[in-house]
């Protein structure tokens, strides 16, 4: 037995293990729910780290961009040790490659995984449909953090003596974030009705609208209250967070008819699937943007986090 192997033997160890380096805003959306759900397992009274030990409970392992040595090394030292995988994608489908990070994904999940928690079931049927089968699949919907994403403090909806205001925002400049339909929504806009805003990365080339750079988790929600409707242009994007974080600003969304976007929505906004469909939804979610505003619905960050504990704690 190496010394580290005889360390994680005498050490207790946290509750459960998160198997993700974490960054700091502005980041990705995996990241940010990743960041609310440890904020929140933590308050519900569990010790998470980086490392297991005698007493941990469960490793909670995200993707495929870790270091696969480590959990095969605590499988080796720990032969019970529970590893949850946490899966969005497929990857192939979302960034538009092909599928040969999902089949090493679904090699480590096979070879490590007693779990697996899908983002969406858009993401769970995508896996499917690629022939990829997964350990004891569920599906738990993303969450926001509440304390920074909530309706205070925002805008009152229009009352036509103002321009309604649209707002899109993506962390990723990949053209499947929807910069070249953002870009035509742009030049096709009324401007004398409408104005568009654009938070984050793109390679969109706009003439119109006001472009932000990325900023923290609490300058956007700030942004965002200041604004009416929410644009969800990416396309094959299993579990939007962007578009979580608008919703739970009370942004109705108007919402491309794509990957986990409708199971976010529900009957908070109008599909599109073009140009000239995007400008429909638009209009038709101005005319009653309170009565879409009324019908969002998001999974409670308290609930998704037991949610989550009860997958990572049923052997215990």
């Amino acid at each position: 037995m190496s010394f580290f192997d005889y360390f994680l033997k005498l050490k207790s160890g946290p509750d459960i293990v998160f198997l993700y380096e974490f960054h700091k805003p502005p980041y990705g959306g995996g990241n940010q729910f990743l960041l609310a759900l440890r904020k929140e397992i933590i308050k519900q009274g569990y010790s998470i780290g980086s490392s297991p030990g005698s007493k941990t409970k469960a490793v909670l392992m995200n993707s495929f961009n870790f270091d696969q040595s480590l959990p095969k090394r605590w499988k080796k030292v720990f032969p019970n040790l529970h590893i949850v995988h946490r899966l969005g994608g497929p990857i192939g489908i979302y960034r538009g490659t092909d599928i040969k990070i999902d089949k090493q994904t679904q090699k480590i999940n096979s070879e490590f995984a007693d779990a697996t928690i899908f983002i969406s079931n858009f993401s769970a049927n995508k896996y499917m449909e690629i022939g990829l089968k997964f350990k004891n699949p569920r599906v738990i919907i993303n969450t926001i953090d509440p304390e920074i994403f909530n309706q205070k403090e925002r805008i009152t909806a229009p009352d036509g003596k103002r321009k309604i205001k649209l707002i899109a925002t993506a962390w990723s400049d990949n053209p499947k974030k929807g910069g070249p339909i953002l870009e035509w929504l742009d030049k096709n806009l009324n401007q004398n009705r409408y104005e568009l805003t654009f938070v984050g990365r793109t390679k969109a080339a706009f003439r119109q609208a006001k472009v932000l750079p990325p900023v923290p988790s609490e300058e956007v929600a700030n942004i965002l209250k200041q604004h009416d409707i929410y644009i969800a242009a990416s396309e094959d994007d299993p579990c939007s967070n962007a578009l979580l974080e608008a919703l739970a600003c009370g942004l109705p969304a108007a919402y491309r008819s794509s990957g986990g976007h409708p199971e976010i929505v529900k009957e908070a906004g109008v599909a599109f699937n073009d140009g000239p469909s995007l400008l429909e939804a638009v209009e038709k979610i101005s005319k009653k943007i309170d009565s879409y505003r009324n019908k969002i619905n998001l999974s409670n960050l308290s609930e998704t986090a037991k949610k989550y504990l009860e997958i990572l704690c049923q052997n215990q």
